[in-house]
């Protein structure tokens, strides 16, 4: 997790809070909302030179002026007269416009003003965490396509614009938000902007030969409950007590946390960087012999980063004891960890096997024959996290699976239990209050995003929202299955229409299991694709372009290209086959399933065919899947195994990064599959 910069909207307090943390509050844009009396008139960041407004269909556009100032629009052939209300707001309609531009726009009050080089065309609104947020090329160790310099260096689309909004978070709904406003596509913006919204504009602009306008609101790591208003997350008990949480911060909350940020900045400037472990050099808590029995306990891995010990993020110590059998002692052993924030260095029976840097680097650490020893032997991880002064985290991600020991043709499993220890004594750190729950650099508690981010954009017309999240929810399949609905409702009843939403599914990630298992992000994926039963929705299927050492796959050109796929479909009305097959039903036959797919387009066929039809297991009453033989016979699979004399359930590329080759003619992927899953 690379670090952010965050504002929160609250008042003049939590500016003074943002200041001391180092927060940036952009006091000139909550000005513009707020109002100064006698000023000029005063308009969104949305509204502004190089806009592009929504064609064919009636446009409302805002600002702010004195109370009771007289507001005259002229655009085109079209003029509006309206008077700002007791609070300084205006607003006006405009008829339908069709596609064209560049276009001036005239506002006369007190004083006049002329926006220049406007456009009318499609609006795109893309949204999600961190795939979405990827930029065209790398940035800070962050993002950069597949051919970034070639992307990046072609950027040259006058008719094609972009709006970046500023990452912020409010604990009430916000009337604009920060950003530097609209501008043209040139090398030096298109670098900077999502790489999924500009290759899906690009297309959509060179499709479609209308002026295109992107607008990226997106933060990485954050869940889809941050991005949904109050009002969605009403019917979602999940969210209520934090909901209620927030309601209550007042005057005295704010103040209390200024007090905490005071203190605990001095603390982490003070003994931030200390380490009883590591004295003089020497590693005295990864020997074998010392004896960490005060040491508290956590459980390892973890499905989401977990803030513990007053949310220190500095360097921790993890202990774990692996018992090896006689008959293994003296064998040559392999360490498996996940994903780790930020750094390790990890030794075995205080030797040290290796050390990486990076949250989601590869560590498979060879252990020598010499130091395996029969019996206990200690497992010490020494974690440096990122000394982000309590807004980052520490620790060890992923799944239980892949948290393991190898030694010989036996896998012995270190998830579970682990001892830890921060570097530095915390007793002097100070508990974060109440209010730290709202004011993290990775936010993730309900509405905060939506009240920043979303809200703000809800008066502007909008052609439809391309969104790409999930990674953030992806062990809370169940609820997501009811939340990420409920998101696209809640969007669609704030703008007043249905507009189009088309979505990314979980692109492939993870180490794949030898033999078939559960895996969230595949029940995470199935969640995704549950949506689809929401009217105006469509789905790129991604599981064939990811990586299972990177969570940020390069391969965005794909992703975009299905998306405007999803685009001619749902918000185009063009004719045609817009996404691979899908499954539809199944017959038993005996010792067989049969199995029929919607979406396959001019009929089915296998990507490297060279080992038959890959990707599917079958499993009988006792619902134990084992890989199974797959044949294509006409538009239809059958699917079978030796294994399974009475079959009942079939899955198809259930894993974290399967290799299924299942497609369509036209060269999409089939979506992954279960046919035994719960009915909701």
């Amino acid at each position: 997790m690379t670090a952010r910069n965050i504002s929160i909207d609250a008042d003049a307090r939590v500016a003074r809070v943002a200041r001391r943390c180092g927060i940036g509050i952009f006091a000139s844009a909550w000005l513009l909302a707020a109002g100064a009396a006698g000023a000029d008139i005063r308009l969104p960041r949305l509204v502004g030179d190089n806009m592009v407004l929504q064609r064919d269909a009636p446009l409302k556009l805002w600002g702010w002026a004195d109370p009771g100032e007289r507001i005259q629009m002229r655009f085109r052939n079209q003029l509006r007269r309206t008077t700002a209300d007791a609070g300084g707001a205006w607003s006006v309609t405009l008829a339908a416009v069709s596609a064209g531009g560049p276009y001036q726009m005239q506002l006369i009050g007190k004083h006049a003003v002329t926006l220049h080089n406007i456009l009318v065309g499609d609006v795109w609104l893309a949204s999600g965490q961190s795939n979405m947020e990827f930029p065209l090329r790398r940035q800070g160790g962050f993002g950069g396509v597949n051919n970034a310099e070639h992307e990046v260096s072609g950027a040259y689309f006058p008719r094609l614009r972009l709006l970046l909004v500023n990452k912020e978070t409010a604990l009430k709904p916000k009337s604009d938000v920060t950003s530097q406003g609209w501008q043209a596509v040139i090398p030096a913006t298109a670098a900077n902007f999502s790489a999924v919204a500009y290759l899906f504009g690009r297309e959509l602009q060179q499709r479609y030969r209308v002026p295109i306008g992107l607008i990226e609101s997106s933060w990485g790591g954050t869940p889809a409950e941050s991005w949904t208003s109050d009002l969605g997350l009403q019917r979602l008990p999940y969210f209520a007590a934090s909901i209620e949480r927030r309601s209550l911060i007042d005057a005295r909350a704010l103040a209390d946390y200024d007090q905490y940020l005071a203190s605990r900045n001095d603390w982490y400037r003070l003994h931030g960087r200390e380490d009883r472990g590591r004295v003089d050099g020497q590693d005295l808590w990864a020997a074998a012999p010392y004896q960490a029995i005060d040491w508290p306990t956590t459980t390892e891995p973890q499905p989401w980063p977990l803030k513990t010990t007053k949310d220190f993020d500095g360097t921790m110590w993890y202990r774990k004891t692996l018992d090896i059998p006689e008959s293994l002692a003296g064998s040559p052993l392999r360490l498996h960890l996940t994903s780790l924030l930020q750094a390790d260095t990890t030794y075995f029976n205080g030797s040290r096997v290796g050390t990486t840097t990076g949250e989601i680097a590869e560590r498979d650490y060879p252990v020598p024959a010499q130091l395996v020893q029969p019996g206990s032997n200690v497992i010490t991880v020494r974690i440096s996290g990122e000394y982000a002064s309590g807004d980052g985290y520490v620790g060890m991600l992923g799944e239980a699976a892949d948290l393991y020991a190898q030694i010989g043709s036996e896998t012995l499993p270190l998830a579970g239990t682990w001892s830890y220890q921060a570097g530095p004594d915390v007793t002097a750190l100070p508990d974060p209050p109440p209010l730290a729950e709202f004011m993290s650099r990775y936010p993730q508690a309900p509405a905060l995003l939506y009240n920043a981010m979303i809200a703000p954009l809800t008066g502007y017309r909008i052609k439809g929202v391309i969104w790409y999240q999930g990674e953030a929810n992806a062990n809370r399949a169940v609820q997501y299955r009811v939340l990420f609905p409920a998101m696209i409702r809640d969007w669609r009843s704030h703008w007043g229409y249905e507009f189009p939403f088309l979505f990314v599914q979980l692109a492939g990630f993870g180490r794949q299991k030898p033999q078939p298992a559960d895996y969230p992000w595949a029940e995470l994926r199935e969640a995704q694709a549950a949506a689809l039963a929401l009217p105006h929705t469509g789905m790129a299927v991604a599981i064939d372009i990811g990586n299972a050492s990177d969570i940020h796959p390069k391969n965005k050109q794909d992703v975009a290209h299905r998306l405007v796929l999803a685009a001619e479909l749902a918000a185009y009305s063009e004719h045609i086959v817009a996404s691979g097959p899908s499954y539809r039903s199944m017959q038993i036959e005996g010792n067989r399933i049969r199995l029929n797919f919607a979406g396959i387009g001019s009929g089915l066929e296998l990507k490297d065919p060279r080992d038959g039809v890959r990707g599917f297991s079958i499993a009988g009453d006792d619902a134990h899947f084992v890989w199974a033989r797959a044949r294509l016979e006409g538009n239809e699979v059958l699917v079978s195994a030796d294994a399974v004399s009475a079959p009942v359930a079939v899955r198809y590329d259930w894993g974290n990064t399967p290799d299924g080759n299942l497609y369509n003619r036209e060269g999409l992927p089939a979506a992954p599959f279960r046919t035994d899953a719960p009915r909701h």
